[in-house]
């Protein structure tokens, strides 16, 4: 009895003491005496990880007494590693200093992690906020301009009447690129030749683009890659931004975003206003600039239950109209021989929700849910294409971050309905239901070696399964090199809305037979070089990538008799190729480099031959100056020869831009002289073939509007925080 009594009190001393040995600590991150929000504190043996509240703190509990090794972290600060020692103190102030190279420290919403760019295997390519503001100077009406000037990124115009435009990633067709808007799938199908032209660059905090097979994260469509926009967040301060802009093209633009956070809630509501007169640079009766009116509106909502819980819901709003063709008939209707426009009128609606929540300090839980209606009707003499899709998109997610292992779980559910006018001879209805399940893991193997894994599976009732599962490798040190290999598998469901079909604008095109047809399918690898130093007060940068891309069952458009048919390619498209980027920086100057080598070649034809509208040498050059009062850029691009359908080489061209910006308290003004060397298409062979009332519009392979100068102001009531 007396050795049981003595062994219960033995336990309860030793529980005592256990519980004796652990400690409550509070931490606060500070950046000189301001204190940092949002800051990541790791415990490493506790494996805990907590993020700095509006006063910087965080407050970790029973944590065991001794030595304790943390990390801290924060974009654009250096990585804090310290060793504390408890019970000694409870209470610890930490200093961050600066980054000074600020994208080691980059966030990439598209990698799904909270990891900085330094530290994911997948190559993504990431756009800030200075350069978009500066894009959106040159282009306030769309997203073009930013996409154009990437590397490897070609813009192709489908139709000179309307101005619609495909995004071509590495040789491959815009169908093959999804575009994304804080992670939603929002712009595919019926409305993506219009998509580019609608999307207004003003309220996008970043753009991030992953080249090559991206299906494993964000499923079928992202063959040849992935543009994700993402949009800006309240922040405590309010910010207000009014930009207007009027070109000598006879545009006129106005946009305006406003955002603020409180506590528990916040907004941003951002709304743009376009209106073109049409616009004829070589008085030829045609317009290269359509006729436009365009008018956006989105606001969003914000709501902060907690500090580990985030709700919000966006609602976007879209009307355009656009009709481009013979001039005389735009301005004063059908007469004589003047008959001929493209008349394209749209309405886009879409909605988004999202929730976020922290579940412990190493998990997070998320809800997203988007549904999108797009209503358009094309019209050209004798013939109208009308319709309306509805996409919906469904995503459910957990997420899990150690020390060394990020883990993404998710499944969603992916439908498209398209419904054809039902006045249409051909009704091409397509409805579509996808679902989704995958996982993802990122693993640091040392501190110079991290793995990233990922599958995917994707069920389609009438195309089947589709497996894609993908790899990449980083490598990094401390000497500035680190480089990336990868690869994986892609497939995209066919559909009518190719770039052959818009360019004959739907006419006489057959649905989709879903008996004798098969879904693409691709696999394809990329491998990066990086290097980045210092040379003396020159601060210096290059990456050099390689890839390629296979497709297979290529959607091919043939004709059949009277109507166009679509068709499997009966063996593969084949796109490899080479980019260059280096980037000089001294002081307040800085100077970019870029040069793509892009080989695309179609072996289910005789000879393997160059893809059409594809030209294999692009090379650019911008060089910047940019104070606290002062950007001033100047930029250079040159476009090879491309092969035309009919066998024959286009001209090689070179356009130049300068950009002036002055800036204030109160915002700035900015001019543009974009492509103010004037290349144009027409001055190198004819935009428009005979007859004039019933006329004939050649393949497009260089700019089509020519010079363009603008003047705008920026008004920021708030004051030009971001100078």
């Amino acid at each position: 009895m007396n050795k049981f009594i003595m062994s219960i009190m033995l336990l309860l001393l030793s529980c005592l003491t256990v519980k004796a040995q652990k400690s409550d600590i509070q931490i606060q991150v500070l950046s000189e005496k301001e204190p940092i929000i949002g800051a990541n504190v790791y415990l490493e043996s506790e494996q805990k990880l907590a993020v700095t509240d509006t006063d910087g703190k965080v407050h970790f509990s029973n944590i065991s007494n001794g030595k304790q090794n943390i990390t801290i972290s924060y974009l654009g600060f250096e990585t804090l590693k310290k060793t504390i020692q408890i019970p000694s103190q409870s209470a610890f102030v930490f200093h961050l200093e600066p980054n000074e190279n600020e994208l080691e420290e980059v966030v990439l919403q598209t990698s799904r992690t909270s990891r900085t760019v330094r530290k994911i295997p997948t190559r993504i390519e990431f756009i800030g906020s200075e350069e978009l503001e500066e894009k959106a100077t040159m282009n306030p009406t769309n997203i073009s301009m930013v996409l154009r000037e990437s590397t490897g990124i070609q813009m192709q115009q489908t139709s000179l009447s309307s101005g619609n435009s495909n995004i071509k990633i590495q040789g491959l067709d815009g169908r093959y690129t999804q575009l994304l808007r804080d992670g939603f799938p929002l712009y595919s199908g019926f409305s993506s030749g219009l998509s580019i032209m609608q999307i207004p660059p003003l309220d996008l905090k970043q753009f991030e683009i992953i080249k090559g097979s991206s299906s494993t994260l964000y499923g079928g469509g992202a063959i040849a890659g992935l543009v994700n926009m993402i949009s800006k967040t309240p922040d405590e301060e309010a910010d207000l931004d009014i930009m207007l802009t009027q070109t000598h093209a006879l545009g006129s633009t106005a946009n305006v975003f406003y955002s603020k956070r409180n506590k528990r809630f916040g907004t941003t509501l951002y709304s743009s206003a376009h209106y073109q007169k049409a616009y004829d640079p070589e008085d030829d009766d045609f317009s290269n600039l359509p006729k436009t009116k365009s008018i956006s509106f989105n606001p969003k909502f914000f709501y902060y239950p907690s500090e580990k819980t985030t709700l919000w819901l966006g609602v976007n709003g879209t009307y355009d109209d656009r009709i481009g063709g013979d001039m005389t008939t735009i301005k004063s209707g059908q007469n004589g021989i003047h008959q001929y426009t493209e008349d394209n009128v749209s309405k886009r609606f879409s909605t988004q929700a999202v929730y976020k929540t922290q579940l412990d300090s190493l998990s997070n839980f998320n809800i997203k849910n988007s549904v999108s209606y797009f209503d358009r009707t094309l019209k050209v003499p004798d013939f109208t294409f009308s319709g309306k899709q509805i996409n919906s998109f469904t995503e459910v997610s957990y997420e899990r971050a150690t020390a060394k292992t990020d883990w993404i779980l998710g499944a969603n559910v992916y439908s498209v309905n398209f419904d054809e006018a039902d006045e249409s001879v051909l009704q091409r209805d397509q409805k579509e239901l996808t679902y989704g399940l995958f996982a993802n893991s990122i693993f640091d193997i040392s501190e110079n070696w991290i793995l990233e894994t990922g599958l995917r599976t994707d069920y389609n009732a009438d195309w089947g399964f589709f497996p894609l599962p993908r790899i990449s490798l980083l490598y990094k040190n401390e000497n500035g090199i680190s480089s990336r290999i990868g690869g994986g598998l892609g497939y995209k469901i066919p559909d009518i809305f190719t770039e052959e079909a818009e360019s004959i604008n739907f006419k006489n095109v057959l649905g989709i037979d879903k008996d004798n047809l098969k879904a693409e399918r691709s696999y394809g690898m990329n491998y990066d070089v990086n290097f980045q130093t210092k040379l003396g007060e020159i601060g210096f940068s290059a990456n050099q990538l390689f890839y390629v891309t296979a497709i297979q069952n290529a959607l091919l458009l043939n004709s059949s008799g009277t109507n166009f048919k679509f068709e499997n390619a009966p063996e593969i498209i084949l796109s490899k190729g080479a980019e260059t980027n280096i980037k000089f920086n001294y002081k307040d100057f800085k100077w970019f480099l870029n040069y793509a080598f892009i080989d695309t070649r179609l072996h289910y034809l005789a000879g393997n031959p160059q893809k059409p509208l594809t030209p294999k040498h692009n090379i650019g050059s911008v060089i910047m100056y940019e104070s606290e009062a002062w950007r001033i850029g100047f930029e250079t691009y040159y476009t090879g020869k491309q092969v035309l359908s009919n066998g024959t080489n286009s001209r090689d061209y070179t356009t130049m831009g300068f950009l002036l910006m002055r800036n204030f308290k109160w915002g700035a003004l900015f001019s543009n002289f974009e492509n103010f060397t004037d290349r144009r298409q027409s001055r190198f062979s004819s935009l428009v073939l005979p007859t004039h009332n019933n006329p004939t519009f050649p393949e497009i392979y260089a700019p089509t509007d020519g010079f363009i100068f603008s003047l705008g102001i920026i008004i920021k009531p708030f004051g030009n925080k971001e100078h």
